[in-house]
């Protein structure tokens, strides 16, 4: 008869995770640990907190807010535009530039 496996009692999945390899000295691509440990001392966090403060600035920075669009407009959505602007108010571009 086999044995039972023990259930464990978990409350929620665990979350992803990394492994984060500290840098021996501070450069444009890392920081030491004692880097770390400055910052959350100086903000008032744990390091871990340093880290996602890090990202989540690298984040605003880099990413873009907003939503991608379908590409181009189409011929007829062209069209459309042009058909509802109020004609002598504005001269329609295709293009911005």
């Amino acid at each position: 008869m086999p044995a039972k496996l023990a259930e464990t009692k978990r409350k929620k999945p665990a979350a992803a995770s990394i492994l984060l390899r500290y840098r021996e000295t501070d450069s444009e691509y890392g920081v030491s640990r004692k880097t770390a440990a400055r910052l959350a001392q100086t903000l008032g966090l744990n390091e871990t907190q340093v880290i996602h403060v890090a990202l989540a600035k690298l984040a605003r920075q880099n990413l873009p807010r907003y939503e991608p669009d379908d590409g181009p407009l189409t011929a007829e959505q062209k069209k459309t535009i042009e058909r509802l602007q109020p004609r002598g108010r504005m001269k329609v571009k295709s293009s911005l530039f």
